[in-house]
């Protein structure tokens, strides 16, 4: 039986055309180097409306439908590019390893999706006697094409672009393309990446139009001497002679800097005759005196100018490309860009769009990239396939390192048996070679490509042995990766992991191994997390062999769609009616679908910053600083400071940045001292904070000026910037409190205890809450209850199949005695003392809690908990501390502690310490798959009030962790997604010792031992206080209460 073309992988293409370097053929010179496309005559744009049909096979798409008289009036219309199941044919299917379908190769199931699209295009009279090229970006994942009822050509590997000639198909004026896709192909079982399997022409379709002598190809070098100081760029071209007789010229070949003025000789080279179909390559060497280097913090582009003229002197061809002069090399032990070793601050970017899938477009690039910039991220592996071609240059002009990434990825046969059962098949060795072949030669040029990378997670073979060997024969001036090697069977040039620990990672830095060292992927951004961007970063620094690594990863591949309540939501994998899917393992990015960031971006950024200050006194500005830029010098930035005093800017103003070296550190005194005095005296008794800020000095294509690349904060005591005497007069201790005796009385089962302005109602039996008014006004509708459980976050899974089989979601309480001491009513003091155990049901390991609550005079209660394990217990939990729940009317809340965003024990160097204010909705992060969100760590104080001012004030006798929210834990979990969710009228608190971390365990380790939450002996302390604004500040109330404790 003999197999259709699709499915056989010895056969990969029919006519398409030898690969080449990307560019735009123009006519002119001046709009070459805009490189604006649609300024060239020789270029026509085929994206818009086409028409479409959609089949379940092949064999049930329509006949003939490729001939110019076939009646197409009946058929749908779909815009290109796109993705058919994004226009509604077929659905989306979400899978990370298992292919959809039975795994046997080459073989494909008989319902093999089936796209087939008609347009009509013009050629213009002008275009006569030209080549004429028809291009396709990218198309998912095989397809025939016909022009004017001819037969073409086919093609495959879905993201790399395939070229047909069809100048003798074509005539002026109106012509038929047609188009046919097949979503499944033996290509497919090369293209088990993670992410959604979606179909059809999804990057751009346009026509080129050569002379008949054409430049086709060109490969650009550029190599460095004397230390930099001078540059050499070599260009090949390749020259074609499509015309029927011979043909000569002359060609030019001009380097210019930004200014468009010439940076080097003008090479000119006569050329001998080409025959009739004659290919010839043609070089020159092009000699740079002090030129600007690329790299991704100093982005400079030369504008390379090639100028083909035909033997009677007319242009016929201008080809503009631009050009960083940098120089990759492995030496050392690191891989170096212009001799220096950099650190790769990256991600892992899948092209997608929430509305577009993978037809993204030039806007969203751009989008994407002003915002690594402004996140400080350096690189991009463009996992796990080429990108659209526009984004490369776009990373050359905005300065970001790139792995480029061959279209390879054939997970599925791990769990079917043999990752490396493709790569060991001889059978697609050309298949594995094309991949990587096409790849290197469309993308050759681009400064900003630094490595290649034979694919992801293919096992590894003597197929990937055939690529490495052909890129480094084509291509020896960048390094190769390949993950996959684990065993060293390639010799990659660069050592690389995934999802490997701390712990590992440090090990792997002190083995023998000369290469560099690289995670590709790591901190997986799924949902709520990762943690431990911080001690991973400064692992990096530690060790010089280590340089950096890439969250997995940018975006969520979320699919928007509208709720029939008319409330959108991201669908994730299995929302589409698929037999196998993955849930929303799909939403793992740094950003959502949107490009807004998640916390995760934040706390990324600032562990990546540029710079990092230490205090070594900051009180009298001594401290260390360290540049951690690779080339720019560090007075590249502006500082700015502000001095903080209990929420209000107390001074600002602007900062010396010292002048130190990329990638030193250097002792710095700034003298702070003098501005200090001047203030001191109004800030005694209050919580200083100095911030330094490190911005940008000018608006650039990425940041406006101002944007602050770096921050560091410390706390200063104000009173050593007093003068002796006024150091002596500093306020310091409590201020003496009158007494009032607390009413206790009994009432039907409960301790009524009463004062001038308040009234508790506790539970004989119980001890527990149940009514506390103050000034006239409920406070609390339910708890404080002790809580140990989370609504489980995406970074929890492995640690959450382990907590609820031991019980942690659902333990019970009994109560083993209650008492009341009022002995000390008189003088405004009463104690509960509630002695209870916390246990699962059918298990036997358990919890012995002595709370002891403290109510006063004014109505505060101190709440105390000490807890001990007793039994096989967990040896970790998701939380410690109290729940409770306030009236819907205490909507505002302001703390002083790290904010303004979420933070977590191993996420939390992004958020600050200052004053902050919002409502109970804005803190939440709505994570598309609801789950724990919105806590707040290191919290002095925290208040929640309602519109007149009246509320209730938490504070503890060290710091701790508080989250405010419409709904319950049980509610979180319920909900599929956000939009699931209904706001309640009472708002949950929850009050904490402390959370477990996030980890990264949803695909990677889990919490570092240090932001472990164990089970333990855990004694924990809160106040809560009615208060009203209009009387006293949140923050002078929480210092004048803990100066009363101190006294107590």
């Amino acid at each position: 039986m003999t197999l259709p073309i699709w499915q056989d992988p010895t056969k990969l293409h029919l006519n398409r055309l030898d690969s080449r370097a990307y560019f735009i053929p123009h006519a002119h010179a001046d709009d070459a180097l805009t490189y604006e496309r649609g300024l060239s005559p020789f270029f026509q744009l085929l994206n818009g409306e086409w028409k479409f049909n959609y089949a379940a096979s092949p064999e049930q798409a329509p006949k003939e439908f490729e001939q110019p008289d076939y009646d197409d009036t009946a058929w749908e219309r779909i815009p290109v590019p796109s993705n058919w199941q994004m226009e509604g044919f077929g659905a989306p299917a979400y899978t990370n390893i298992l292919y959809p379908f039975p795994v046997d190769p080459p073989h494909v199931p008989d319902e093999n999706p089936t796209g087939s699209y008609r347009r009509t295009f013009w050629i213009d009279e002008s275009w006569s006697g030209r080549r004429i090229v028809l291009r396709f970006e990218g198309v998912d994942s095989s397809y025939h094409v016909w022009v004017n009822g001819v037969l073409i050509g086919y093609s495959q590997v879905s993201r790399m672009p395939a070229e047909f000639d069809i100048t003798g198909h074509v005539r002026s004026g109106a012509n038929l393309i047609a188009v046919q896709v097949y979503q499944w192909s033996d290509g497919t079982y090369l293209e088990d990446q993670d992410m959604w399997w979606l179909s059809g022409i999804f990057r751009d379709v346009y026509l080129l139009a050569f002379p008949e002598m054409h430049l086709w190809d060109m490969t650009v070098r550029t190599t460095l001497f004397d230390s930099g100081n001078h540059a050499r760029v070599d260009v090949q071209t390749l020259l074609h002679n499509a015309g029927g007789s011979s043909s000569g010229g002359t060609l030019s070949i001009t380097l210019l800097d930004r200014s468009l003025r010439p940076a080097s000789e003008t090479v000119a080279v006569d050329i001998d005759m080409l025959t009739a179909a004659e290919s010839r390559s043609i070089s020159a060497a092009l000699d740079v005196a002090e030129p600007k280097l690329w790299s991704a913090e100093t982005p400079h582009l030369y504008h390379l100018l090639l100028e083909l003229k035909n033997a009677q002197g007319e242009v016929t061809q201008n080809v503009a490309h631009r050009v960083g002069i940098r120089e990759v090399k492995l030496e050392g032990g690191n891989l170096r860009v212009n001799g220096r070793a950099v650190m790769f601050k990256g991600v892992n970017r899948h092209e997608f769009h929430p509305d577009l899938g993978r037809a993204v477009p030039l806007a969203t690039m751009i989008e994407d990239i002003k915002l690594m910039k402004r996140f400080n991220v350096n690189a991009v592996r463009t996992s796990h396939y080429p990108n659209d071609p526009r984004f490369y240059e776009l990373c050359d002009e905005y300065g970001l390192y790139v792995i480029d990434e061959a279209d390879l990825e054939t997970h599925g046969f791990q769990p079917a048996g043999d990752w490396s059962r493709l790569s060991k098949d001889p059978a697609w060795t050309a298949a594995f070679v094309d991949r990587m072949e096409r790849m290197v030669m469309r993308d050759k040029n681009f400064a900003s490509i630094v490595m290649w990378s034979l694919g992801n997670e293919s096992g590894y073979g003597p197929n990937h042995g055939a690529m490495a060997e052909w890129a480094r024969s084509y291509d020896p001036t960048r390094p190769l990766h390949y993950e996959g090697d684990w065993d060293d069977a390639l010799g990659m040039d660069v050592h690389s992991h995934m999802y490997t620990s701390v712990q590992e990672v440090e090990e792997i830095a002190g083995n023998d191994d000369p290469r560099p060292f690289i995670l590709c992927e790591f901190a997986h951004a799924m949902g709520n997390g990762p943690g431990a961007f911080e001690d991973y970063i400064e692992l990096f620094y530690r060790y010089p062999k280590l340089q950096g690594a890439f969250v997995w990863d940018w975006v969520d591949q979320g699919i928007r769609r509208t709720r029939e309540d008319g409330q959108q939501e991201m669908a994730y994998g299995g929302e589409f009616g698929e037999r196998i899917h993955d849930g929303n393992f799909c939403l793992n990015g740094l950003i959502d679908g949107d490009r807004q960031p998640w916390p995760a971006l934040h706390e990324y950024k600032k562990a990546i910053e540029p710079v990092k200050v230490t205090a070594i006194d900051a009180a009298s500005g001594q401290f260390e600083v360290e540049n951690r830029f690779d080339f720019l010098p560090l007075n590249v930035l502006q500082g700015f400071y502000t001095i903080v005093a209990s929420g209000r800017i107390a001074a600002s103003g602007r900062f010396p940045v010292p002048d130190i070296a990329p990638r030193r550190k250097a002792a710095w005194t700034w003298h702070i001292v003098p501005a200090l005095c001047e203030i001191a005296p109004s800030l005694i008794g209050q919580d200083v904070w100095l911030k330094l800020s490190f911005q940008m000095p000018v608006s650039t294509a990425w940041a406006e000026a101002g944007h602050e690349l770096s921050w560091a904060q410390f706390p200063l005591d104000p009173a050593v910037f007093l003068p002796p005497a006024s150091a002596e007069m500093a306020p310091h201790g409590h201020s003496n409190r009158s007494v009032a005796p607390i009413g206790v009385r009994e009432e039907e089962g409960a301790y009524i205890l009463s004062g001038r302005s308040f009234r508790l109602d506790i539970d004989r039996r119980s001890g527990t809450l149940l009514a506390w008014q103050a000034e006239g006004a409920e406070l609390l509708t339910s708890g404080p209850r002790l809580q140990l459980w989370r609504a489980a976050i995406d970074n929890d899974m492995y640690n959450v199949s382990e907590w609820r089989s031991l019980g942690l979601h659902q333990l019970d309480e009994r109560v083993d005695e209650v008492q009341l001491d009022a002995s000390r009513a008189g003088d405004g003091v009463v104690r509960v003392i509630r002695l209870t155990r916390l246990g699962a049901p059918a298990l036997c390991w358990g919890l012995r809690c002595r709370h002891e609550w403290t109510i006063r005079q004014d109505g505060t209660i101190t709440v105390q908990v000490h807890s001990t394990p007793e039994g096989n217990h967990p040896q970790v939990m998701p939380r410690f501390g109290y729940e409770l729940s306030l009236p819907g009317a205490f909507d505002r809340c302001v703390w002083y502690g790290r904010g303004p965003g979420e933070s977590y024990t191993d996420s939390k160097q992004a958020a600050s310490y200052g004053w902050y204010e919002a409502s109970v909705s804005d803190l939440m992060t709505a994570y598309e798959k609801p789950q724990e969100n919105g806590n707040r760590t290191d919290t002095r104080w925290a208040a929640w009030t309602n519109r007149r001012g009246f509320g209730l004030l938490a504070l503890s006798d060290g710091t701790f962790d508080f989250s405010a929210h419409r709904y319950t834990i049980a509610d979180l979990e319920r909900a599929a997604h956000h939009a699931d969710l209904t706001p309640r009228e009472d708002i949950i608190i929850h009050l904490d010792k402390a959370q477990h971390g996030l980890g990264s365990n949803s695909c990677g380790p889990k919490a570092l031992p240090q932001h472990e939450l164990r089970v333990d002996d855990i004694a924990f302390t809160v106040t809560l206080v009615p208060f009203s604004r209009d009387a006293i500040t949140p923050d002078a109330l929480a210092r004048r209460v803990a100066s009363l404790q101190d006294a107590d």
